[in-house]
C-alpha cells in the first residue's frame, strides 16, 4: 500500500497516511475538522540508480549466447 502525504490548507496540518490505492481520499482535516484536508502531489522516496537490466536480459532458452529471436 503507498503512503500520502495529506495537508490542511485551513490550518497548515500535514501528515503521511497509509491507504489503499482503491480508497476515497481523506477530506476532514484531524486538527481543526475542516473539510480542507487534501493530498499532495509528492516525489517518489527511492531512486534507481545503475545501468538497469532490460526485458532483453531474462528471455528464456538461450543457453549458447546466440539470441535468435527469443525462444523456438
Amino acid at each position: 500500500m503507498p503512503i500520502y502525504a495529506y495537508r490542511c490548507s485551513n490550518c497548515g496540518y500535514t501528515r503521511d497516511v497509509l491507504q489503499k490505492m482503491s480508497d476515497a481520499p481523506l477530506t476532514k482535516c484531524p486538527e481543526c475538522q475542516k473539510e480542507t484536508f487534501t493530498k499532495q502531489v509528492t516525489a517518489a522516496g527511492f531512486q534507481l540508480k545503475g545501468t538497469g537490466w532490460y526485458v532483453t536480459d531474462f528471455r528464456g532458452g538461450n543457453t549458447n549466447g546466440n539470441n535468435n529471436g527469443g525462444d523456438k
